[in-house]
């Protein structure tokens, strides 16, 4: 079976799509953050840029046929993992009283959490890469490397946001990783119709 590849810029702007969830996510972290240090940063960027590379290759060599049952339901998983961190945030903000908190308090198993939650859709492109006969590594590297890049500006963002939005950012936070949540189960079930 002979591969293809796809073009540089197509393959960039469908990186840039996909980092978007993981922007808005280290977004939301930045705005829930007294500081991020260049540690803490990169070592969710590295794990979000990971996935995201890990991701699409995994659809690949999946080809047609674990893909295809997870696709009926990893719209779900993404809106549930996306709920209950949301939903944690909220109630701390309120526990706590609304102070931003520490980027080094989110835990190993918050960072997976997110990590899958925003890399899910990339399994979907690794069967499409796959079905289509397009080579899979070279789109990886730079899907992971978007990826990384957009988690580090959303986190620099986020950080600088945060300080303007004082003791609310972490209810806002939460309520926008709700609506992330939300838009991806949504889109998926206008994609049914």
């Amino acid at each position: 079976m002979a591969f293809s590849t796809l073009d540089f810029y197509s393959i960039l702007l469908l990186a840039i799509g996909l980092a978007m969830d993981a922007f808005s996510v280290a977004t939301i972290t930045g705005v829930n953050s007294k500081k991020v240090t260049i540690n803490q940063a990169s070592k969710m960027s590295l794990t979000f840029g990971a996935f995201h590379g890990f991701m699409p290759i995994l659809g690949w060599f999946a080809g047609s046929t674990i893909v295809f049952m997870i696709s009926k339901y990893d719209h779900w998983v993404a809106f549930l993992l996306l709920v209950f961190v949301g939903g944690r945030m909220i109630v701390d903000a309120f526990r706590k009283g609304g102070e931003a908190s520490d980027i080094s308090s989110l835990s190993n198993l918050d960072l997976l959490i997110f990590s899958i939650a925003v890399s899910i859709d990339a399994v979907a492109v690794g069967l499409s890469f796959y079905l289509e006969r397009i080579q899979i590594f070279v789109p990886a590297l730079i899907i992971g490397t978007v990826t990384f890049i957009f988690t580090m500006l959303g986190l620099k963002l986020g950080t600088q946001t945060g300080r303007l939005l004082g003791k609310w950012s972490q209810v806002i936070g939460g309520v926008i990783l709700i609506g992330i949540g939300l838009r991806i189960v949504l889109t998926h079930l206008v994609s049914l119709y």
